[in-house]
């Protein structure tokens, strides 16, 4: 306490300060001190006394750090002191001397403590966002002893409250990039550290992930995991494989990014295990390897995960293929030393990468294991050793350590795989990923289905080598349950939308015994299905494979209903009341009834689909079998099952459904449902329908009526109008034949009948000859419209050419020349153009004439025709159809007149606009030829006179600076002259106040001068 006297000044004697006493004195130091030195001891001794009384540090000095960080950030050292306190403060920490005198359960209740504690003063802390920005800020200086401070005390309000922190940084101007800088600092620490806060901030926020995936961290994290030494790198490695497993995770625009930015080709040489040298000299692994390995690998699966869109996931699948990453994963599998958590990760791994991909589906199955099988470090024992048994086609035996003849036959590597999968001695997880490593390899892969029951037929399978086939079956008769329902859910697999596959899989017949008779595959399932002492486990995947094999396969069903037993057994089983396990078999049964149902085709008639549905109403009941079913959608089991395609369960008992599966039962639930209750309901139902037919009919008849009833209403209409129109039509004929009635009677007794045919033709020449006429005007006039047309756009062009010409000649000087060759050529254009124009008058004045002449020869057949009226025609309809025809002739040759008239006028308009254009364009000519000629003499001229005006500027310039010096100087003399009179002026007087005579001379000459400086005036 000698150190804090000498800093807080000495008490009174023999008193000892308590803590409390001793932090406020020092608060008290560091809000009053002017002296930056003793504001800085006083931070630090806080600093010190922060960790053993943290309570009272934090509650009387956490304002007063803040505002030093505010205040004093010139001061580096000062900074540091205060931000190493502020993290004293929040961060949960228990003291080692402590830790070691108490319990366990007294340690975990004083941590439970620390963290309450550190939560208060984070959420204290927090209340101003201010506080974040000030850290954030000082991030960026360079300093250790202040940057340090701050990335930790970041990280622990980051670790306290994630969200809060993560939404204060996004507001913050730049704060990304400033965490982001982190990376660069080539001090590892801060550089570590700067890794561990990223992690933090990443979590769970995706616009944090994408501000910092194009902030370039893709690139420098792969950078610092190649300086680190990748796979065989430290803690900072597994540091940077976690923040880009936080940037890629469930982020689609990220997993784009890291695509297109080719950095999926730069995660191959992590996998090379062949340049590895993390091993131990017997080869096991490390540690920190197998982490960084496993992270490595759960990256590459965020990029092809079944979650992530499809397009996006073929996308991956096809780069990974491409960069040679698939290979290096095939490789892994195949080698030797490989740990049992880096195999099972790896399977995995391998599985998605293929899923739904045709290219990798067919790498996968052309990868063949060593002739020497691996030995995998797996804790039930090397693959070599294991000793495989095979009950098909006749039972015998094969230890693959001693029976190295049949190796040849395990190349394919699904095989070896498979070996694994239905041996009892392997890891539960391993086994499993073998079987999402095989269904994801026949995932949407008909061929790859078509080659796995091909080794299962009787014209394909060897005997004398072991193949998938002879796998699956061997796992599905073996005595381990685990290793039936892993076979039997294989097998449905292979199975799943091919109804080919389904259909060749009746042909397999297995010989159960010497002197036996064999049995179809489908009938060995029921069969062991029917064993009582079967486990649930074994009778679920039988189950499963049943129905995944009989939907949607009609010819299944039938063979599946050959056999008498099966339906009773299914039956009785559905009635029966068991416990929550039983029940789900119950469920399942009952759902392969309902299969057997809706599939049927009545091939079999003691089992129709009404025959079923009578069977199932009777012993079991249409409400307890639909409980049946229900219950398996509603359990546990199967709602875990459905969440995802991989295979999650905590322990080998509860595996009991998979994806695909619950998929189908989702799928065919409601169809069954509504197929077993189609049967009780089938009497009301036809009574319903009679009823809706009867309506139905009725309603057809009234609305085939009403559709009647509205045509015959039109119909009517239609003809009432029709009847007006000939009504009317039939009165003013009956008007026009009374009066041509009395025309003709008229005309009898005007003329004879023989003059009549020769007038008749006398009109019709002359009609002929109008109406050519008319049509010989008119296309004259055409012409002359086209002609008018020619001319507006030659006139425009003239225009242009001028306007073109006056630039030429106002702009450039030295054109003068080609201006004037422009001009001669526009005036001679322009006389061309008037030539033109008086054609054109004189070609108008003859239509005009030509038109006057028509019109005269159309008055005088007109006249004729009105003449020729009194003429008696011998018959009457003749007559009338003659007359109507003529006067619609002439009614035509008038209009046409008319047109032609109107069209005389428009070209007369277009004629005086032209003339007005013309004039026009002369005058702009004239005045251009004028001031074309006279403009070389006028610049010459002009440059003459600014010639002139330069010098003439000069000269005066100078004269100007010459009287000016001259006006100075004389001036100058002016003032001097005026001071020296004044002076002597004075000197008169004080020789006049001491009595002293002047001399009259120098009045005389004072006179003198005076008279001379007049006169200088009046001459100036």
């Amino acid at each position: 306490m000698s150190w804090f006297r000498n800093v807080l000044g000495s008490g009174e004697p023999g008193v000892q300060p308590t803590g409390a006493d001793t932090i406020a004195r020092l608060c008290d130091r560091v809000q009053s001190s002017t002296l930056l030195d003793d504001r800085r001891d006083a931070v630090r001794a806080l600093k010190s006394l922060s960790k053993k009384f943290r309570v009272e540090v934090g509650t009387q000095a956490l304002d007063i750090l803040i505002n030093v960080l505010q205040t004093d950030r010139s001061d580096c050292e000062i900074m540091g002191y205060a931000l190493d306190t502020i993290f004293n403060i929040i961060a949960a920490h228990l003291e080692p001397e402590e830790v070691e005198e108490e319990s366990p359960a007294e340690q975990e209740a004083r941590m439970k403590q620390e963290v309450q504690l550190s939560e208060q003063f984070i959420d204290i802390f927090l209340k101003r966002s201010e506080n974040v920005s000030l850290v954030l800020g000082l991030l960026e200086e360079y300093e250790f002893k202040v940057r340090w401070p701050a990335i930790k005390t970041m990280t622990a309000l980051s670790t306290m409250r994630a969200s809060q922190v993560q939404q204060l940084i996004l507001v913050s101007p730049q704060g990304v990039s400033k965490l982001m800088d982190l990376l660069s600092d080539t001090r590892e620490v801060v550089r570590n550290d700067g890794l561990l806060l990223l992690t933090q901030l990443t979590k769970g926020n995706a616009n944090i992930q994408k501000i910092v995936a194009f902030e370039n961290a893709f690139d420098r994290l792969l950078e610092i995991i190649a300086e680190e030494g990748a796979s065989d790198g430290g803690i900072v490695v597994e540091d940077c494989l976690l923040l880009l497993l936080n940037l890629l995770k469930k982020n689609s625009s990220n997993q784009t990014f890291f695509k297109e930015g080719s950095f999926i080709q730069r995660l191959a040489p992590f996998f090379d295990l062949k340049t590895s040298g993390g091993s131990s000299p017997d080869g096991s692994w490390s540690a920190q390897k197998v982490n960084n390995v496993n992270l490595m690998l759960q990256v590459v699966r965020t990029l092809v995960s079944p979650s992530n869109p499809q397009q996006a996931t073929s996308v991956c699948q096809k780069v990974i293929h491409q960069c040679g990453l698939l290979k290096q994963l095939c490789g892994i599998l195949m080698a030797s030393g490989v740990p049992a958590d880096i195999l099972t990760e790896t399977i995995n791994t391998v599985s998605e990468v293929i899923r739904g991909s045709k290219l990798n589906q067919e790498f996968f199955a052309a990868v063949n294991a060593p002739s020497n099988p691996p030995r995998l470090v797996l804790a039930g024992g090397p693959l070599a050793s294991v000793e495989l048994t095979v009950n098909l086609w006749g039972q015998y035996t094969k230890e693959l350590a001693g029976s190295n003849t049949h190796l040849a036959g395990f190349r394919p590597a699904i095989v070896v795989l498979l070996m694994s999968m239905v041996n009892e001695k392997q890891p539960y997880v391993l086994r499993c990923a073998v079987l999402y490593c095989f269904e994801c390899f026949l995932y949407k892969n008909e061929i790859g289905q078509e080659q796995i029951i091909a080794t299962l037929l009787p014209a394909t399978a060897d005997v004398q080598t072991v193949t998938a086939g002879q796998l699956l079956c061997g796992g599905l008769f073996s005595q381990d349950s685990l290793a039936n329902w892993f076979a039997a859910v294989a097998l449905a697999h292979a199975l799943k939308d091919n109804t080919t596959q389904k259909e060749q899989l009746l042909r397999v017949q297995l010989a159960t015994g010497l002197g036996n008779p064999p049995v179809s595959l489908l009938q060995q399932c029921t069969n062991i299905l029917a064993q009582p002492t079967a486990k649930v486990q074994t009778r679920v995947g039988l189950l499963i494979l049943l129905c995944n094999w009989l939907s949607n396969c009609q010819l299944a069903v039938s063979h599946f209903l050959t056999n008498p037993s099966n339906i009773p057994f299914l039956t009785a089983q559905v009635a029966e009341h068991a416990d929550e396990h039983e029940s789900l078999v119950q469920g399942l049964c009952a759902f392969l009834l309902g299969i057997s149902i809706i599939d049927n085709d009545n091939a079999n008639s003691s089992f129709t689909k009404e025959s079923l549905r009578q069977l199932i109403a009777k012993r079991v009941g249409e409400e307890s079998f639909i409980e049946k079913l229900e219950g398996v959608s509603k359990h546990e089991l199967y709602t875990q099952a459905a969440q995802k395609p991989q295979l999650r369960f905590s322990s080998p008992d509860a595996m009991l459904f998979d994806y695909e599966f619950t998929s189908l039962y989702k799928h065919l639930e409601s169809q069954i449902v509504k197929a077993i209750q189609e049967s009780d309901d089938i009497e009301s139902k036809k009574t319903v329908e009679d009823h809706d037919n009867i309506v139905t009919q009725y309603k057809d008849i009234i609305r085939e009526q009403d559709n009647q009833l509205s045509e015959t209403k039109k119909k009517y209409e239609d003809m009432k109008t029709e009847f007006s129109k000939q009504e009317s039509q039939l009165s003013e004929q009956s008007s026009q034949i009374q009066q041509l009635k009395d025309q003709y009677a008229l005309l009898k007794a005007q003329h004879g009948v023989n003059n009549t045919g020769q007038d008749l033709q006398n009109s019709t020449d002359l009609h002929d000859s109008g109406s050519e006429e008319i049509s010989r005007l008119q296309a004259e006039v055409d012409d002359l419209r086209q002609q008018l047309a020619d001319k507006d756009s030659a006139v425009e062009k003239l225009k242009n050419d001028l306007t073109v010409a006056e630039a030429k000649a106002v702009l450039n000087t030295d054109g003068t020349e080609e201006g004037n060759g422009e001009v001669s050529v526009v005036q001679t254009r322009l006389e061309e153009q008037q030539q033109e124009i008086q054609e054109l008058k004189r070609t108008l004045a003859e239509q005009r004439d030509e038109v006057t002449k028509e019109k005269q020869r159309a008055d005088d057949l007109s006249s004729q025709l009105e003449e020729k009226n009194n003429i008696p025609i011998p018959d009457n309809s003749a007559l009338i159809a003659e007359k109507a025809a003529m006067s619609t002739k002439i009614s035509d040759l008038e209009s046409k007149l008319s047109h032609s008239e109107s069209e005389i006028s428009q070209l007369q308009s277009e004629n005086q606009r032209l003339q007005d254009e013309k004039q026009d364009l002369e005058s702009r000519l004239s005045s251009q030829g004028e001031g074309a000629a006279d403009v070389s003499q006028l610049n010459d001229e002009l440059q003459k006179l600014k010639l002139e005006n330069e010098r003439l500027s000069s000269e005066g310039q100078t004269a100007k600076e010459d009287v000016a010096q001259i006006r100075q100087e004389q001036e100058d003399l002016l003032v001097l002259l005026t001071d020296t009179d004044e002076k002597k002026d004075k000197y008169k007087e004080k020789l006049k106040e001491l009595g002293q005579p002047t001399s009259d001379d120098e009045d005389g000459e004072e006179a003198e001068d005076e008279e001379e400086e007049e006169e200088d005036g009046d001459e100036d």
